[in-house]
């Protein structure tokens, strides 16, 4: 978890450059505080306490403005800048050093279960601010 933790301190430092120390990243950066919260959800989900799971995602999507959903699958090394009103489905994956801004939705396109509905986005992506993203697709490597 500290890895990945530190991944996405870096990936903040990096992207932005207003970030002026990663003390001060771990400490105020949204996108920071949601996805490790992402991530203690996500080993709640997979150890079958999804109850638990939900409660923690729903407690950062108030503090943060940032929905992940507890089974999404995220890298480590993922930035989310000015997160309010990101969302992120389920069965969505995030690969490393993804870039996502303000009001991007990784979603579905309908109430289909048990099969792959939500975005795939590949490493080094960039999904621009408001960008609505939805179903079983895959954006390449380095898209913008």
């Amino acid at each position: 978890m500290f890895k990945s933790l530190k991944a996405d301190i870096n990936a903040a430092m990096q992207n932005d450059p207003a970030a002026r120390n990663k003390f001060e990243v771990w400490l105020t950066y949204s996108g920071v505080k949601a996805l490790s919260a992402h991530r203690r959800a996500n080993f709640f989900h997979r150890h079958g306490f999804k109850l638990l799971a939900r409660i923690i995602s729903q407690n950062a999507k108030r503090r943060t403005g940032i929905e992940i959903h507890p089974a999404a699958t995220i890298a480590p090394g993922v930035f989310i800048d000015h997160g309010e009103g990101v969302v992120i489905g389920e069965t969505a994956v995030v690969e490393t050093g993804v870039v996502i801004y303000q009001g991007v939705t990784l979603g579905g396109t309908g109430k289909d279960k048990g099969k792959k509905r939500h975005p795939t986005v590949k490493e080094g992506s960039v999904i621009s601010a408001g960008a609505k993203v939805l179903g079983g697709i895959t954006v390449s490597n380095t898209v913008k």
